[in-house]
C-alpha cells in the first residue's frame, strides 16, 4: 500500500491529521480531484483549499461547480477571475 493510500485509508477512518496532510499533498500536486473528494466528504479545510487551486490552474468550470453548490468564496474568486 501506498503512503497515499494509506493517508486516504487513516483519513476515511476519521484521523483529521490524515485528512489535513492529503489536503496539503493534493494542494502542492494541483489534484483537484482529491480535493474535490475530500471537500465532498466535508472538509472544509479541502474546500478552501481546492478553490485555492482552481483559482491558481483558472479551472474555472471547478469554481463555477462550487458556486452552483452555494459557496460563495468561489463564485467571488469565479467573478475576480472573469472579470480580467
Amino acid at each position: 500500500m501506498s503512503e497515499l493510500d494509506e493517508l486516504r485509508k487513516r483519513a476515511a477512518a476519521g484521523d483529521r491529521d490524515a485528512v489535513d496532510e492529503l489536503i496539503e499533498l493534493a494542494g502542492e500536486r494541483g489534484d483537484l480531484d482529491e480535493l474535490r473528494r475530500l471537500a465532498d466528504g466535508g472538509s472544509s479545510d479541502a474546500a478552501d483549499q481546492l478553490i485555492e487551486t482552481a483559482t491558481e490552474l483558472g479551472a474555472l468550470d471547478e469554481l463555477r461547480r462550487l458556486a452552483e453548490r452555494g459557496n460563495q468564496a468561489a463564485a467571488d474568486q469565479l467573478a475576480e477571475l472573469t472579470e480580467e
